[in-house]
């Protein structure tokens, strides 16, 4: 049995908004036949912090309203079980769990700042309690549309850090990009006998960090 979790670390989530008025009277008087005219202004601030937000597995909604961004301390398991018959044939072996099921999470990113920088990590090698192990890179991850109109790219799993995937912000700098990413197993090796990974044991986890300026 292979397994694996799926840790998204996240960044500030709250949106704030601060208004300043000040206020001012005047007075004028003229003569019965006159029109005098009075002003008075009143003058605003809005300050909007920096938001990030990223979701990978079960998370705080997020479309099409943000308000509800939060943290959401859950970590999604996704096994992967071999057959005898088709063990280390090359078939692509689908995954169980994920908030998505079927070996599928909904991964996000929201965010205000500029470009946005996602990496995957890893701290080595899956392995069953021994010195046997499985290599991250085959676990595969495909990306599909999701809510927006540009499916989210997922980093290439490694026993590392990943290649770092860049988010080009629009001229509005407000990046709101997800997907629907589903992991399968490569099975083109032979592994010994044993149970890989875990919940947050045996070099099971994966951990997702988005950075932006």
């Amino acid at each position: 049995m292979k397994r694996f979790c799926l840790k998204a670390t996240v960044a500030a989530v709250c949106v704030g908004i601060a208004a300043a008025a000040s206020a001012e009277s005047n007075y004028v008087n003229g003569a019965a036949t006159s029109s005098p005219g009075a002003v008075a202004h009143v003058d605003f601030t809005v300050i909007i912090p920096k938001i990030l937000y990223l979701r990978v597995g079960t998370g705080s909604p997020y479309w099409p309203a943000n308000s509800t961004l939060a943290t959401v301390n859950t970590v999604d398991l996704v096994t992967f079980t071999v057959t005898p018959a088709v063990l280390g044939n090359g078939s692509a072996v689908a995954g169980t769990g994920g908030d998505l099921t079927g070996g599928a999470v909904t991964a996000a990113v929201v965010s205000n700042s500029g470009n946005v920088t996602l990496v995957a990590s890893a701290l080595g090698a899956m392995n069953n309690g021994g010195t046997d192990t499985i290599n991250f890179t085959d676990i595969l991850t495909a990306s599909a549309v999701l809510n927006s109109a540009t499916a989210l790219p997922a980093p290439g799993l490694t026993n590392t850090t990943s290649t770092s995937i860049v988010l080009t912000a629009p001229a509005s700098k407000v990046i709101k990009q997800d997907a629907k990413w589903t992991y399968t197993y490569a099975n083109t090796s032979l592994p010994p006998a044993g149970t890989y990974g875990g919940v947050n044991t045996q070099n099971g986890r994966i951990t997702y960090t988005a950075t932006m300026p």
